[in-house]
């Protein structure tokens, strides 16, 4: 079957000498896998690898065969041409990021066109941004509303969240519980839409505990969730 739909790429593999493995997470299809043949070796192929840069934003034609676990492309080009995203090494290590977040995180998600929207329209935002350090705190914060564990925003006022339930609460929990910064800087963020985001002013201390507790409130949520393993790397560069 021939599918044409619109994909972002969240991961890409090296397979024997001269193939790839890219993972792609597609508007009519959900996650699909490709086993690219040759593109690493022939000229004509070299130019290709340039679309397939994490996260970028490709139209495609895919020979579908749902018995497959890696599908082949017949056709590809590029959705969109970032300004930034891949040339900028603040950007691009935000990039690297949450791809790999997202690789982990909709390992088994199907279709979701809404899902697809959001990510197709923050990842254009963040292009195109010059104050971006908090960028991936709101973007995580409103991915779970996707897949499914959003913060009930009900009783908000309490001082208390439990990461395990996903609500607020009057009294702290043994485990799993959060209160003070993480809790302030939560509240905030949800109620912060993107254009608004510049106005988050937080420490790099804050940034770094912050991101520890969203990635341990997705390791709850997601069973096959892994914490990323550019996550040292990236808390370096913006702490």
């Amino acid at each position: 079957m021939l599918v044409k739909t619109n994909a972002i790429v969240l991961s890409k593999l090296k397979y024997r000498d001269n193939d790839l493995i890219i993972k792609c997470y597609t508007k009519e299809l959900g996650v699909v896998s490709f086993l690219l043949r040759g593109v690493l070796k022939s000229k004509k192929g070299s130019a290709k690898i340039a679309y397939f840069q994490l996260l970028s934003q490709l139209h495609i034609s895919v020979n579908y065969k749902e018995s497959r676990s890696l599908q082949s492309l017949s056709e590809v080009h590029l959705n969109h041409l970032y300004s930034s995203l891949h040339t900028h090494v603040l950007k691009s290590a935000i990039v690297m990021f949450l791809s790999e977040v997202l690789s982990s995180a909709l390992r088994e998600e199907e279709q979701n066109e809404a899902l697809f929207s959001y990510l197709e329209t923050t990842l254009l935002w963040l292009d195109e941004q010059t104050d971006y350090a908090n960028f991936h705190l709101l973007f995580l914060v409103n991915l779970t509303k996707y897949l499914g564990f959003y913060p009930d925003s009900m009783d908000r006022e309490l001082d208390h969240f439990n990461l395990v339930e996903g609500k607020f609460q009057v009294r702290q929990d043994i485990r799993n519980t959060i209160t003070g910064e993480d809790l302030n800087l939560l509240k905030e963020l949800l109620e912060t839409p993107f254009d608004s985001l510049q106005n988050v002013k937080i420490n790099g201390r804050q940034r770094q505990s912050f991101l520890n507790m969203i990635l341990l409130y997705f390791e709850l949520h997601l069973g096959s969730f892994k914490t990323p393993k550019s996550l040292k790397i990236f808390n370096q560069v913006f702490s």
